[in-house]
């Protein structure tokens, strides 16, 4: 889910564009403030729909007839899309102008929140899921190619201050609407919602934005699009996901499990190949050279990952386990969304002041401490006592790692690199977390299926699976402390050139 500060980017031409010809914006678009609130609400929607989802999870699968490895499917086939996708994304929003492109996911995205309310069975939820994933995809960079060039100056770090919050702010309300709609209206109106939003922004911005053609047409780019290159990098995770979601259900030494992890490497050895063939590949393979970036990468695919797992499994386990309702379960995991955001706000001090690679191990560690203290959980285990105290360490340590992650990623570039740098990230934070739902949900196992709430002595005998996960996420996280420590850069951020942005 994009369950905590997000960092979306524009394509690597429109951010080159954003700062590299500041003369040819306009100084001050008479409307950019109530722009920026549309697009930032928009923003807002494409975050909460990935924590919302995870408190109604027990119950959509109750009436939908769901077993843990459908609901799994019902998180990664969001952040899956949305991941795999956002470079294209980006490359399309230079291509028919950041306006058109912002319309056209927006408008995919709340057709596909309808038919999401709407699903009769789980795998049309799951399609429209996916099709959510998509317009998020078109959207989010085309959003903030549109920030970007409506700002500049002092207002554009303003600007970007706000977005960035939105991270934050979506993550803490989205745990809390979705136990006030699933056990209010029902669980359709976590993607219902998303209508009247969707529709405010389809007809506000163009409004406000009015002719300004340098914010609606295209950027003047060559219009080439790496459909080969994007097919690939959504096949290499999809495989990835499906086959470890098989072998959750028949084992890894199963053809329906090995098959498609096969597939999974063969994806990723075509992305390699077309990149390096293609005129103009979505990512340029030469800036991995760069180690602060690949350290960045790592870092937030890890904790995006841990992240989202820990809410997939954490909102099982109150449910199923404890009993609790959805309401008393989004409550319950507030004091953990906001946990995110303090710990994403502390980050940039503690970088500034001790560097990254210090900030990023110790974030890690305590990550590992965190999730460690959830492995004893057992049926009689009080959530503000046990669970919660975990947990919000956990997000904490995480929310740091974020920014960490965020800003040595970008440590150093040159401006022609930040958008696909910030792409890049981006996509790590998206695939991180699908792939991080897919990896714990199959160590998980049986302790997903369930009765739903109360689901008494049923519920109790699959606690192995729990305690497993856990201890699984708090190896994962002393793995990536220890990798931090090779791949994060030793330094501090330089003052001399200002703050980086996480976006």
């Amino acid at each position: 889910m994009n369950c905590t500060v997000q960092f979306m980017s524009a394509s690597p031409d429109s951010h080159a564009h954003a700062h590299a010809r500041p003369a040819d914006l306009p100084a001050r678009h008479p409307h950019r403030w109530r722009l920026l609130a549309l697009l930032c609400l928009a923003q807002f929607m494409l975050i909460a729909d990935v924590t919302v989802i995870n408190v109604a999870l027990p119950t959509i699968g109750e009436d939908l007839d769901l077993d843990g490895s459908g609901l799994t499917w019902v998180v990664t086939a969001y952040t899956l899309f949305f991941g795999s996708l956002l470079l294209l994304g980006g490359r399309l929003a230079d291509a028919v102008g950041k306006l058109r492109a912002f319309l056209a996911g927006l408008t995919v995205f709340t057709a596909a929140s309808i038919a999401s309310g709407l699903a009769a069975g789980g795998g049309m939820l799951i399609a429209a899921r996916s099709a959510q994933g998509v317009g998020a995809a078109l959207m989010s960079p085309a959003a903030m190619a549109l920030v970007t060039a409506l700002f500049h100056g002092p207002d554009r770090n303003k600007a970007l201050g706000v977005w960035a919050a939105i991270g934050g702010a979506g993550s803490a309300v989205g745990v809390l609407l979705g136990g006030v709609f699933v056990s209010g209206p029902g669980w359709e109106w976590v993607f219902f919602i998303n209508v009247p939003v969707g529709l405010v922004a389809l007809v506000g911005v163009p409004a406000l934005l009015g002719n300004s053609r340098e914010l609606v047409a295209p950027s003047g780019g060559s219009g080439s699009l790496d459909l080969p290159g994007a097919l690939t990098l959504t096949a290499a995770p999809g495989l990835l996901i499906y086959g470890l979601v098989q072998a959750r259900d028949d084992g890894f030494e199963a053809p329906g499990a090995w098959l498609p992890l096969l597939g999974a490497l063969l994806s990723a050895a075509a992305f390699v190949v077309v990149e390096r063939r293609v005129r103009e590949p979505l990512v340029r393979l030469a800036i991995f050279a760069r180690r602060s970036l690949v350290g960045g990468s790592v870092v937030m695919l890890a904790a995006s990952g841990l992240l989202i797992a820990s809410f997939f499994l954490s909102s099982f386990y109150v449910q199923h386990v404890l009993g609790f309702s959805a309401l008393k379960t989004g409550l319950a995991f507030l004091p953990v969304a906001v946990a995110i955001t303090i710990g994403a706000h502390a980050a940039s001090h503690l970088v500034a002041r001790l560097g990254w690679r210090p900030v990023g191990v110790v974030a890690f560690a305590l990550t590992a401490v965190g999730a460690a203290l959830l492995t004893g959980l057992d049926a009689d285990s009080g959530v503000w006592t046990e669970l919660v105290p975990g947990f919000v360490l956990l997000s904490l340590a995480l929310g740091t790692a974020f920014v960490c992650a965020t800003t040595a990623a970008m440590n150093g570039l040159p401006h022609e690199d930040m958008g696909l740098a910030s792409g890049l990230v981006s996509t790590s934070h998206e695939l991180g977390a699908a792939l991080g739902v897919a990896v714990i949900s199959t160590i998980a196992g049986a302790s997903l299926e369930g009765g739903g709430a109360g689901a008494g002595a049923d519920a109790v005998a699959g606690m192995g699976g729990f305690d497993n996960a856990f201890t699984a996420c708090a190896i994962i996280a002393a793995v990536v402390a220890a990798l931090g420590a090779l791949l994060l850069p030793a330094g501090r951020p330089d003052p001399s050139q200002g703050p980086v942005m996480a976006h």
